[in-house]
């Protein structure tokens, strides 16, 4: 196969396109081939596709949470940013929404109705399909509490339509880590009963909240290690001495230590020995592994 650009039906898939700006650490190699299809129509053509092609296919949304290893990734990226269609019904409260759509901006159309349930999301990066992923939460909330069903795409290229209990949702996963389907449509059901002031009052302290906490200056992927609950990754790491660390160009932040930052010209290999680096000075201290949030994509140098 001659790498350029392939012409389907409903769309053009590209080859060999940078994903370092479609991440949120602005790091990482080229897809392969790429698309971010317009519609489910052209979503479904290209996924085909790449099953013909017998072609590894990874989805990508908002790029948050994630870390695409520096020489990228093989076969077909499918980007869900153009997919952001919804629908909202005054009657049930439920919102129908593509899952490309962006988790903050659904946060506050939500609270402008007056319709309560995800004022949580609104400083979470990402968007709908990795946020049902994950199991997305903050501030005592998440995706499950909210979600009616999510529309995933099979092998065969037919929507199957999932329960929150089919989902098997856990802290911070679903069935769907386990066993990858792509997202293409969830619905949730929110609440009425507070007014719409009341609602936008509440988003609007959980993202001040998150804006006064997190450090948003460099790059970042969000929170980088799961909570070993009772305690946080973030107060290991600060116990450990860890907090303005820097390894090549990626650095633990001040402000919050389970962020890493690029600080200017990081690459994904960096970050990914710091990672490692923060699991094994926190395991040497507490006797603990802090396993990592963000999901790692591509081929990453071995840890010897």
């Amino acid at each position: 196969m001659t790498h350029s650009s392939i012409h389907l039906a409903s769309c053009e898939i590209q080859s060999q396109v940078s994903l370092a700006e479609m991440t949120t650490f602005r790091v990482g190699g080229p897809a392969e081939w790429f698309i971010a299809p317009k519609d489910l129509t052209a979503l479904q053509a290209s996924y085909a596709w790449a099953q013909e092609q017998q072609l590894p296919i990874t989805f990508l949304g908002a790029g948050s949470n994630l870390l695409i290893s520096d020489q990228g990734l093989p076969g077909l990226v499918i980007s869900t940013r153009h997919l952001r269609q919804q629908t909202l019904d005054p009657e049930t409260h439920q919102i129908i929404v593509d899952a490309g759509k962006p988790l903050p901006r659904l946060a506050w159309q939500a609270a402008k109705q007056g319709w309560s349930g995800l004022e949580w999301a609104v400083g979470i990066p990402g968007t709908v399909g990795g946020a049902v992923v994950m199991n997305a939460g903050a501030h005592g909330g998440c995706i499950a509490e909210c979600l009616l069903e999510a529309h995933v795409l099979q092998a065969d290229g037919s929507i199957q339509v999932l329960t929150t209990e089919q989902l098997a949702f856990q802290y911070r996963s679903s069935i769907l880590q386990r066993q990858p389907q792509a997202v293409i449509q969830a619905v949730f059901q929110l609440q009425s009963g507070q007014s719409a002031a009341q609602v936008k009052a509440t988003t609007q302290t959980h993202l001040d909240h998150r804006l006064s906490t997190q450090p948003y200056d460099w790059p970042s992927c969000g929170s980088v290690f799961r909570n070993p609950l009772p305690r946080t990754a973030g107060w290991l790491i600060e116990q450990t001495g860890l907090k303005g660390y820097q390894l090549g160009g990626a650095q633990v932040a001040q402000k919050h230590a389970n962020f890493i930052l690029n600080a200017g010209n990081a690459t994904a290999t960096d970050i990914f020995n710091l990672i490692y680096y923060i699991q094994q000075k926190v395991e040497d201290n507490w006797s603990l592994l802090l396993k990592p949030e963000v999901k790692m994509l591509g081929e990453f140098p071995q840890i010897t």
